[in-house]
Protein backbone atom coordinates (compact mmCIF):
# COMPACT_ATOMS: atom_id res chain seq x y z
CA UNK A 1 0.00 0.00 0.00
CA UNK A 2 2.86 2.37 0.89
CA UNK A 3 4.48 1.72 -2.46
CA UNK A 4 1.22 2.32 -4.27
CA UNK A 5 0.66 5.65 -2.48
CA UNK A 6 4.23 6.70 -3.21
CA UNK A 7 3.88 5.90 -6.91
CA UNK A 8 0.56 7.76 -7.02
CA UNK A 9 2.08 10.85 -5.40
CA UNK A 10 5.04 10.71 -7.79
CA UNK A 11 2.78 10.46 -10.85
CA UNK A 12 0.54 13.23 -9.56
CA UNK A 13 3.54 15.50 -9.02
CA UNK A 14 4.91 14.71 -12.49
CA UNK A 15 1.56 15.43 -14.16
CA UNK A 16 1.19 18.68 -12.19
CA UNK A 17 4.65 19.84 -13.29
CA UNK A 18 3.90 18.85 -16.89
CA UNK A 19 0.63 20.81 -16.88
CA UNK A 20 2.44 23.82 -15.40
CA UNK A 21 5.13 23.68 -18.09
CA UNK A 22 2.54 23.39 -20.87
CA UNK A 23 0.60 26.36 -19.48
CA UNK A 24 3.76 28.45 -19.23
CA UNK A 25 4.72 27.34 -22.74
CA UNK A 26 1.38 28.48 -24.14
CA UNK A 27 1.46 31.68 -22.11
CA UNK A 28 4.93 32.57 -23.37
CA UNK A 29 4.23 31.40 -26.90
CA UNK A 30 4.93 34.49 -29.07
CA UNK A 31 2.04 33.46 -31.32
CA UNK A 32 -0.36 34.25 -28.45
CA UNK A 33 1.08 37.53 -27.12
CA UNK A 34 3.66 38.88 -29.58
CA UNK A 35 4.39 39.01 -33.33
CA UNK A 36 4.48 35.60 -35.07
CA UNK A 37 7.57 33.44 -34.94
CA UNK A 38 8.79 29.84 -34.65
CA UNK A 39 7.11 27.82 -31.89
CA UNK A 40 9.42 27.44 -28.87
CA UNK A 41 9.97 24.22 -26.97
CA UNK A 42 9.30 23.99 -23.23
CA UNK A 43 12.34 25.05 -21.18
CA UNK A 44 14.61 25.30 -24.26
CA UNK A 45 12.71 27.91 -26.26
CA UNK A 46 14.06 28.16 -29.84
CA UNK A 47 17.64 27.30 -28.94
CA UNK A 48 17.66 24.14 -31.09
CA UNK A 49 16.77 26.22 -34.16
CA UNK A 50 19.84 28.40 -33.78
CA UNK A 51 23.51 27.78 -34.49
CA UNK A 52 25.08 29.30 -31.38
CA UNK A 53 28.27 30.03 -33.30
CA UNK A 54 26.46 32.00 -36.01
CA UNK A 55 23.32 33.26 -34.25
CA UNK A 56 22.99 36.43 -36.33
CA UNK A 57 22.83 34.48 -39.61
CA UNK A 58 19.99 32.31 -38.35
CA UNK A 59 18.08 35.30 -36.98
CA UNK A 60 18.26 36.99 -40.40
CA UNK A 61 17.18 33.76 -42.15
CA UNK A 62 14.13 33.42 -39.90
CA UNK A 63 13.01 36.91 -40.92
CA UNK A 64 12.60 35.69 -44.50
CA UNK A 65 9.82 33.42 -43.24
CA UNK A 66 8.29 35.50 -40.45
CA UNK A 67 9.00 39.06 -41.60
CA UNK A 68 11.18 41.93 -40.28
CA UNK A 69 9.45 41.89 -36.87
CA UNK A 70 9.03 38.43 -35.34
CA UNK A 71 9.20 36.69 -31.98
CA UNK A 72 11.66 34.14 -30.73
CA UNK A 73 12.34 32.67 -27.32
CA UNK A 74 15.89 32.53 -25.96
CA UNK A 75 15.37 29.71 -23.46
CA UNK A 76 12.65 31.19 -21.20
CA UNK A 77 12.74 34.82 -22.37
CA UNK A 78 10.42 35.81 -25.26
CA UNK A 79 12.06 38.47 -27.45
CA UNK A 80 11.05 40.47 -30.52
CA UNK A 81 13.65 40.43 -33.30
CA UNK A 82 14.10 43.49 -35.54
CA UNK A 83 15.58 42.95 -39.00
CA UNK A 84 16.45 45.50 -41.72
CA UNK A 85 17.13 49.23 -41.72
CA UNK A 86 13.54 50.47 -41.82
CA UNK A 87 12.48 48.31 -38.87
CA UNK A 88 15.51 49.05 -36.69
CA UNK A 89 15.25 52.78 -37.44
CA UNK A 90 11.55 52.81 -36.51
CA UNK A 91 12.32 51.23 -33.14
CA UNK A 92 15.62 52.87 -32.13
CA UNK A 93 15.22 56.31 -33.71
CA UNK A 94 11.57 57.10 -34.48
CA UNK A 95 10.35 55.40 -31.27
CA UNK A 96 13.61 55.90 -29.40
CA UNK A 97 12.02 57.10 -26.16
CA UNK A 98 9.81 54.00 -26.03
CA UNK A 99 12.75 51.60 -26.47
CA UNK A 100 15.36 53.45 -24.42
CA UNK A 101 15.47 50.90 -21.60
CA UNK A 102 18.14 48.24 -21.71
CA UNK A 103 16.76 44.74 -21.91
CA UNK A 104 17.75 42.32 -19.18
CA UNK A 105 21.00 40.72 -20.37
CA UNK A 106 21.54 38.37 -17.47
CA UNK A 107 25.08 37.35 -18.39
CA UNK A 108 26.31 40.96 -18.57
CA UNK A 109 24.56 41.74 -15.30
CA UNK A 110 26.33 38.70 -13.85
CA UNK A 111 29.71 39.90 -15.11
CA UNK A 112 29.50 43.65 -14.57
CA UNK A 113 26.27 44.46 -12.71
CA UNK A 114 23.60 46.97 -13.75
CA UNK A 115 25.77 49.99 -13.12
CA UNK A 116 27.46 52.58 -15.32
CA UNK A 117 25.95 53.49 -18.69
CA UNK A 118 25.62 50.38 -20.85
CA UNK A 119 23.48 48.18 -18.59
CA UNK A 120 21.65 50.75 -16.43
CA UNK A 121 18.12 52.09 -16.87
CA UNK A 122 15.87 54.93 -15.76
CA UNK A 123 17.30 57.80 -13.72
CA UNK A 124 20.59 55.96 -13.20
CA UNK A 125 21.13 55.67 -16.95
CA UNK A 126 20.21 59.33 -17.54
CA UNK A 127 22.55 60.56 -14.79
CA UNK A 128 25.47 58.34 -15.83
CA UNK A 129 25.06 59.09 -19.54
CA UNK A 130 24.86 62.83 -18.91
CA UNK A 131 27.94 62.74 -16.66
CA UNK A 132 29.93 60.57 -19.10
CA UNK A 133 29.21 62.73 -22.14
CA UNK A 134 29.90 65.98 -20.30
CA UNK A 135 33.11 64.69 -18.70
CA UNK A 136 34.44 63.21 -21.93
CA UNK A 137 33.83 66.54 -23.65
CA UNK A 138 35.54 68.42 -20.80
CA UNK A 139 38.49 66.05 -21.03
CA UNK A 140 38.78 66.81 -24.73
CA UNK A 141 36.51 64.41 -26.62
CA UNK A 142 36.20 65.88 -30.08
CA UNK A 143 38.78 68.55 -29.23
CA UNK A 144 42.48 69.04 -29.88
CA UNK A 145 43.54 67.65 -26.49
CA UNK A 146 42.22 64.12 -27.16
CA UNK A 147 43.33 64.35 -30.78
CA UNK A 148 46.86 65.06 -29.57
CA UNK A 149 46.76 62.03 -27.29
CA UNK A 150 45.75 59.84 -30.21
CA UNK A 151 48.41 61.38 -32.45
CA UNK A 152 51.09 60.77 -29.81
CA UNK A 153 49.98 57.17 -29.37
CA UNK A 154 49.92 56.70 -33.15
CA UNK A 155 53.52 57.94 -33.27
CA UNK A 156 54.51 55.45 -30.56
CA UNK A 157 52.81 52.70 -32.53
CA UNK A 158 54.58 53.75 -35.72
CA UNK A 159 57.98 53.79 -34.01
CA UNK A 160 57.35 50.35 -32.54
CA UNK A 161 56.42 48.96 -35.95
CA UNK A 162 59.47 50.62 -37.52
CA UNK A 163 61.63 48.49 -35.23
CA UNK A 164 60.23 45.36 -36.87
CA UNK A 165 62.38 46.24 -39.88
CA UNK A 166 62.14 43.36 -42.38
CA UNK A 167 60.37 40.92 -40.07
CA UNK A 168 56.71 40.00 -40.44
CA UNK A 169 54.44 40.39 -37.42
CA UNK A 170 50.89 39.83 -36.19
CA UNK A 171 49.43 43.30 -35.48
CA UNK A 172 46.79 42.16 -32.97
CA UNK A 173 48.96 42.56 -29.90
CA UNK A 174 50.48 45.95 -30.72
CA UNK A 175 47.18 47.44 -31.88
CA UNK A 176 45.50 46.45 -28.62
CA UNK A 177 48.23 48.21 -26.64
CA UNK A 178 47.95 51.44 -28.63
CA UNK A 179 44.14 51.64 -28.60
CA UNK A 180 43.92 50.76 -24.93
CA UNK A 181 46.42 53.47 -24.03
CA UNK A 182 44.13 56.13 -25.46
CA UNK A 183 41.29 54.96 -23.21
CA UNK A 184 43.67 54.68 -20.24
CA UNK A 185 44.89 58.26 -20.67
CA UNK A 186 41.29 59.52 -20.51
CA UNK A 187 39.99 57.24 -17.75
CA UNK A 188 43.09 56.60 -15.60
CA UNK A 189 45.05 59.75 -16.47
CA UNK A 190 48.10 57.84 -17.70
CA UNK A 191 49.38 55.76 -20.56
CA UNK A 192 51.40 52.62 -20.03
CA UNK A 193 54.62 51.42 -21.56
CA UNK A 194 54.10 48.61 -24.07
CA UNK A 195 56.16 46.32 -21.83
CA UNK A 196 54.33 47.18 -18.58
CA UNK A 197 53.28 43.84 -17.02
CA UNK A 198 50.23 45.29 -15.23
CA UNK A 199 49.04 46.82 -18.48
CA UNK A 200 49.57 43.61 -20.43
CA UNK A 201 47.69 41.59 -17.81
CA UNK A 202 44.76 44.02 -17.92
CA UNK A 203 44.55 43.69 -21.70
CA UNK A 204 44.68 39.91 -21.52
CA UNK A 205 41.62 39.92 -19.21
CA UNK A 206 39.74 42.16 -21.59
CA UNK A 207 40.64 40.21 -24.73
CA UNK A 208 39.80 36.86 -23.16
CA UNK A 209 36.36 38.02 -22.02
CA UNK A 210 35.50 39.50 -25.42
CA UNK A 211 36.74 36.47 -27.35
CA UNK A 212 35.00 33.87 -25.22
CA UNK A 213 31.68 35.74 -24.96
CA UNK A 214 31.22 35.32 -28.72
CA UNK A 215 32.19 31.62 -28.71
CA UNK A 216 29.84 28.65 -28.46
CA UNK A 217 30.44 28.25 -24.73
CA UNK A 218 29.99 32.00 -24.29
CA UNK A 219 26.61 31.82 -25.99
CA UNK A 220 25.59 29.00 -23.67
CA UNK A 221 26.64 31.13 -20.72
CA UNK A 222 24.48 33.92 -22.11
CA UNK A 223 21.43 31.65 -22.34
CA UNK A 224 21.92 29.65 -19.14
CA UNK A 225 24.02 31.98 -16.92
CA UNK A 226 22.99 30.52 -13.56
CA UNK A 227 23.47 26.93 -14.69
CA UNK A 228 26.70 27.51 -16.63
CA UNK A 229 28.16 29.47 -13.73
CA UNK A 230 28.18 26.21 -11.75
CA UNK A 231 29.55 24.00 -14.54
CA UNK A 232 33.22 23.58 -15.56
CA UNK A 233 34.37 24.61 -19.03
CA UNK A 234 36.13 27.32 -21.03
CA UNK A 235 33.39 29.83 -20.15
CA UNK A 236 34.71 29.91 -16.59
CA UNK A 237 37.55 32.10 -17.91
CA UNK A 238 34.95 34.77 -18.65
CA UNK A 239 33.80 34.75 -15.03
CA UNK A 240 37.25 34.71 -13.44
CA UNK A 241 38.63 37.41 -15.76
CA UNK A 242 35.64 39.68 -15.14
CA UNK A 243 36.37 39.45 -11.40
CA UNK A 244 40.02 40.33 -12.03
CA UNK A 245 39.04 43.22 -14.29
CA UNK A 246 36.71 44.63 -11.63
CA UNK A 247 39.46 44.29 -9.01
CA UNK A 248 41.89 46.19 -11.23
CA UNK A 249 39.37 49.02 -11.56
CA UNK A 250 38.78 49.02 -7.78
CA UNK A 251 42.52 49.33 -7.19
CA UNK A 252 42.76 52.24 -9.63
CA UNK A 253 39.85 54.01 -7.93
CA UNK A 254 41.51 53.51 -4.51
CA UNK A 255 44.77 54.92 -5.85
CA UNK A 256 42.93 57.99 -7.15
CA UNK A 257 41.13 58.48 -3.83
CA UNK A 258 44.51 58.58 -2.08
CA UNK A 259 46.06 61.12 -4.45
CA UNK A 260 43.21 63.29 -5.74
CA UNK A 261 43.38 67.08 -5.87
CA UNK A 262 39.74 68.15 -6.08
CA UNK A 263 40.73 71.51 -7.56
CA UNK A 264 42.56 69.85 -10.43
CA UNK A 265 40.94 66.56 -11.56
CA UNK A 266 43.28 64.55 -13.76
CA UNK A 267 40.86 62.22 -15.52
CA UNK A 268 37.39 60.70 -15.56
CA UNK A 269 37.88 58.89 -12.24
CA UNK A 270 38.86 62.12 -10.49
CA UNK A 271 35.88 63.95 -12.01
CA UNK A 272 33.54 61.25 -10.69
CA UNK A 273 35.12 61.31 -7.23
CA UNK A 274 34.64 65.09 -7.08
CA UNK A 275 30.98 64.59 -7.99
CA UNK A 276 30.65 61.92 -5.29
CA UNK A 277 31.94 64.35 -2.70
CA UNK A 278 29.55 67.07 -3.87
CA UNK A 279 26.56 64.73 -3.53
CA UNK A 280 27.59 62.78 -0.44
CA UNK A 281 24.61 64.12 1.53
CA UNK A 282 22.09 63.23 -1.17
CA UNK A 283 20.61 59.81 -0.24
CA UNK A 284 19.23 59.33 -3.77
CA UNK A 285 22.42 60.18 -5.65
CA UNK A 286 23.67 57.82 -8.34
CA UNK A 287 27.24 59.04 -7.82
CA UNK A 288 28.42 55.99 -5.95
CA UNK A 289 31.53 53.88 -6.40
CA UNK A 290 29.68 51.01 -8.08
CA UNK A 291 28.55 53.34 -10.86
CA UNK A 292 32.09 54.70 -11.19
CA UNK A 293 33.43 51.17 -11.64
CA UNK A 294 30.64 50.50 -14.13
CA UNK A 295 31.49 53.54 -16.29
CA UNK A 296 35.20 52.71 -16.29
CA UNK A 297 34.53 49.09 -17.34
CA UNK A 298 32.03 50.26 -19.99
CA UNK A 299 34.57 52.57 -21.60
CA UNK A 300 37.55 50.29 -21.26
CA UNK A 301 35.90 46.98 -22.19
CA UNK A 302 33.84 48.25 -25.12
CA UNK A 303 36.24 50.92 -26.35
CA UNK A 304 39.39 48.81 -26.47
CA UNK A 305 38.29 45.61 -28.17
CA UNK A 306 35.87 47.07 -30.73
CA UNK A 307 38.36 49.63 -32.05
CA UNK A 308 41.24 47.13 -32.00
CA UNK A 309 39.12 44.61 -33.92
CA UNK A 310 38.20 47.25 -36.51
CA UNK A 311 41.86 48.14 -37.07
CA UNK A 312 42.75 44.45 -37.41
CA UNK A 313 40.12 44.17 -40.13
CA UNK A 314 41.46 47.36 -41.72
CA UNK A 315 44.96 45.99 -42.17
CA UNK A 316 43.70 42.62 -43.42
CA UNK A 317 41.46 44.26 -46.04
CA UNK A 318 44.29 46.54 -47.21
CA UNK A 319 46.53 43.47 -47.60
CA UNK A 320 43.81 41.87 -49.72
CA UNK A 321 43.21 44.94 -51.90
CA UNK A 322 46.48 46.81 -52.64
CA UNK A 323 44.69 49.20 -55.04
CA UNK A 324 42.67 50.53 -52.09
CA UNK A 325 45.89 51.07 -50.15
CA UNK A 326 47.44 52.87 -53.13
CA UNK A 327 44.52 55.30 -53.38
CA UNK A 328 44.79 56.09 -49.66
CA UNK A 329 48.53 56.69 -50.11
CA UNK A 330 47.81 59.11 -52.94
CA UNK A 331 45.25 61.00 -50.86
CA UNK A 332 47.59 61.19 -47.84
CA UNK A 333 50.44 62.50 -50.00
CA UNK A 334 48.20 65.11 -51.60
CA UNK A 335 46.41 66.37 -48.48
CA UNK A 336 48.83 65.71 -45.61
CA UNK A 337 52.22 65.17 -47.19
CA UNK A 338 55.14 63.61 -45.34
CA UNK A 339 56.17 66.46 -43.05
CA UNK A 340 53.33 66.62 -40.53
CA UNK A 341 51.04 64.26 -38.68
CA UNK A 342 47.57 63.57 -40.05
CA UNK A 343 44.85 65.42 -38.13
CA UNK A 344 41.12 64.93 -37.63
CA UNK A 345 40.47 67.98 -39.82
CA UNK A 346 42.07 66.16 -42.76
CA UNK A 347 39.20 63.69 -42.87
CA UNK A 348 36.87 66.22 -44.53
CA UNK A 349 39.43 66.66 -47.33
CA UNK A 350 40.05 62.94 -47.77
CA UNK A 351 36.75 61.54 -49.10
CA UNK A 352 38.19 58.25 -50.34
CA UNK A 353 39.95 57.44 -47.07
CA UNK A 354 36.82 58.42 -45.15
CA UNK A 355 34.75 56.13 -47.37
CA UNK A 356 37.21 53.25 -46.83
CA UNK A 357 37.03 53.65 -43.04
CA UNK A 358 33.22 53.60 -43.11
CA UNK A 359 33.17 50.60 -45.42
CA UNK A 360 35.61 48.71 -43.19
CA UNK A 361 33.30 49.27 -40.22
CA UNK A 362 30.26 48.23 -42.24
CA UNK A 363 31.92 45.14 -43.67
CA UNK A 364 33.66 44.10 -40.44
CA UNK A 365 30.30 44.04 -38.67
CA UNK A 366 31.89 43.88 -35.21
CA UNK A 367 28.60 43.65 -33.30
CA UNK A 368 26.15 41.85 -35.63
CA UNK A 369 23.52 41.61 -32.88
CA UNK A 370 22.91 44.83 -30.99
CA UNK A 371 22.41 44.90 -27.24
CA UNK A 372 18.77 44.33 -26.38
CA UNK A 373 16.27 47.05 -25.51
CA UNK A 374 13.01 46.84 -23.56
CA UNK A 375 9.71 48.58 -24.23
CA UNK A 376 8.99 51.19 -21.55
CA UNK A 377 5.27 51.12 -22.34
CA UNK A 378 2.73 49.32 -24.49
CA UNK A 379 3.35 50.30 -28.10
CA UNK A 380 2.92 49.29 -31.73
CA UNK A 381 5.81 48.41 -34.02
CA UNK A 382 5.38 47.63 -37.71
CA UNK A 383 1.70 47.01 -37.01
CA UNK A 384 2.30 44.58 -34.12
CA UNK A 385 1.39 45.15 -30.49
CA UNK A 386 4.45 45.21 -28.23
CA UNK A 387 3.56 44.99 -24.51
CA UNK A 388 5.46 46.98 -21.89
CA UNK A 389 8.64 45.21 -20.76
CA UNK A 390 9.04 43.19 -23.96
CA UNK A 391 12.67 42.52 -24.91
CA UNK A 392 13.54 43.88 -28.37
CA UNK A 393 16.74 42.82 -30.17
CA UNK A 394 18.02 44.88 -33.15
CA UNK A 395 20.00 42.78 -35.65
CA UNK A 396 22.58 45.37 -36.73
CA UNK A 397 24.14 43.11 -39.37
CA UNK A 398 20.81 43.20 -41.24
CA UNK A 399 21.12 47.01 -41.36
CA UNK A 400 24.78 47.11 -42.39
CA UNK A 401 24.09 44.43 -45.02
CA UNK A 402 20.68 45.76 -46.15
CA UNK A 403 20.57 45.36 -49.95
CA UNK A 404 18.12 48.26 -50.21
CA UNK A 405 20.84 50.61 -49.01
CA UNK A 406 24.07 48.94 -50.13
CA UNK A 407 24.40 47.75 -53.73
CA UNK A 408 26.57 44.71 -52.99
CA UNK A 409 26.24 44.27 -49.22
CA UNK A 410 28.38 41.13 -49.00
CA UNK A 411 31.27 42.70 -50.91
CA UNK A 412 33.85 45.18 -49.68
CA UNK A 413 33.34 48.33 -51.75
CA UNK A 414 34.26 51.89 -50.66
CA UNK A 415 31.85 53.04 -53.40
CA UNK A 416 29.04 52.42 -50.90
CA UNK A 417 30.07 55.76 -49.37
CA UNK A 418 31.06 57.72 -52.51
CA UNK A 419 28.81 59.65 -54.90
CA UNK A 420 29.20 60.01 -58.66
CA UNK A 421 31.78 62.78 -58.15
CA UNK A 422 33.80 60.59 -55.77
CA UNK A 423 32.89 62.82 -52.84
CA UNK A 424 32.05 61.22 -49.51
CA UNK A 425 28.37 60.23 -49.26
CA UNK A 426 26.64 59.52 -45.97
CA UNK A 427 24.48 56.42 -45.83
CA UNK A 428 21.61 56.42 -43.33
CA UNK A 429 21.91 52.65 -42.91
CA UNK A 430 25.41 53.00 -41.42
CA UNK A 431 24.67 51.90 -37.84
CA UNK A 432 28.00 50.45 -36.80
CA UNK A 433 27.58 52.19 -33.42
CA UNK A 434 23.87 51.33 -33.12
CA UNK A 435 21.40 54.26 -33.16
CA UNK A 436 19.31 56.53 -30.98
CA UNK A 437 20.17 57.76 -27.49
CA UNK A 438 21.54 54.34 -26.56
CA UNK A 439 24.16 54.41 -29.28
CA UNK A 440 27.82 54.09 -28.26
CA UNK A 441 28.92 57.10 -26.15
CA UNK A 442 32.48 56.65 -27.40
CA UNK A 443 31.55 56.88 -31.09
CA UNK A 444 33.41 60.12 -31.82
CA UNK A 445 36.52 58.84 -30.03
CA UNK A 446 36.47 55.54 -31.94
CA UNK A 447 36.04 57.29 -35.30
CA UNK A 448 38.94 59.61 -34.59
CA UNK A 449 41.16 56.75 -33.42
CA UNK A 450 40.53 54.58 -36.47
CA UNK A 451 41.16 57.44 -38.90
CA UNK A 452 44.30 58.77 -37.20
CA UNK A 453 45.90 55.38 -36.50
CA UNK A 454 45.30 54.24 -40.06
CA UNK A 455 46.51 57.40 -41.81
CA UNK A 456 49.52 57.86 -39.50
CA UNK A 457 50.75 54.36 -40.32
CA UNK A 458 49.97 54.49 -44.04
CA UNK A 459 51.75 57.83 -44.27
CA UNK A 460 55.03 56.01 -43.64
CA UNK A 461 54.36 52.36 -44.51
CA UNK A 462 53.07 50.09 -47.24
CA UNK A 463 51.41 46.99 -45.83
CA UNK A 464 52.34 43.78 -47.61
CA UNK A 465 51.08 40.21 -47.01
CA UNK A 466 53.13 37.14 -46.19
CA UNK A 467 51.01 34.99 -48.52
CA UNK A 468 49.31 35.11 -51.91
CA UNK A 469 46.66 37.85 -51.78
CA UNK A 470 44.18 35.56 -53.50
CA UNK A 471 44.32 33.26 -50.48
CA UNK A 472 43.60 36.00 -47.94
CA UNK A 473 40.15 35.45 -46.43
CA UNK A 474 38.52 38.65 -45.17
CA UNK A 475 35.37 36.88 -43.98
CA UNK A 476 35.10 36.43 -40.20
CA UNK A 477 36.36 33.28 -38.52
CA UNK A 478 33.47 30.75 -38.56
CA UNK A 479 31.53 30.20 -35.35
CA UNK A 480 32.67 33.45 -33.76
CA UNK A 481 29.37 35.26 -34.30
CA UNK A 482 30.88 37.47 -36.99
CA UNK A 483 33.22 39.44 -34.77
CA UNK A 484 36.75 38.19 -35.37
CA UNK A 485 39.00 38.34 -38.43
CA UNK A 486 41.37 35.51 -39.21
CA UNK A 487 44.82 35.78 -37.63
CA UNK A 488 47.49 36.93 -40.05
CA UNK A 489 50.99 38.29 -40.31
CA UNK A 490 52.14 41.22 -42.41
CA UNK A 491 55.10 43.32 -43.42
CA UNK A 492 55.18 47.08 -42.88
CA UNK A 493 57.57 48.34 -45.57
CA UNK A 494 58.80 51.94 -45.11
CA UNK A 495 57.73 54.21 -47.95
Amino acid sequence: MAVSIGVTLLLTTAVTILIYIIKRWKKNDPKHTLPPGPRPLPLLGNILQLNLGEVHHDLVKLSKKYGPVYSIQFVHIPSVILVGYETVKEALVDCGDVFNDRGDIEVLSLLFGNYGVVMSNGERWKAMRRFSLMTLRNLGMGKKSVEMRIQEEAQCLRENIMQKQDASFNPTYILGLAVSNVICSIVFGERFDYEDKKFLTLLSYNREIFKRLTSFSGQLLGMFPRLMKCLPGPHQKILTNSIKLRQFVKDMVKSHQDTIDENCPRDLIDCFLVKMEEEKNNPETEFQEQNLQGIVIDLFFAGTESTTMTLRYSFLILLKYPHVQEKIHEEIDRVVGQNRCPSAEDRARMPYTNAVVHEIQRFADIFPVGLSRAARQDTTLNGFHIPKGTIVVPILTSVLKDSNHFKDPEEFDPGHFLDENQDFKKNEAFMAFSAGKRMCIGMSLARMEIFLFLTTLLQKFTFKPTMDRNLIDIRPVPNTNGSQPHDYEMFAVPR
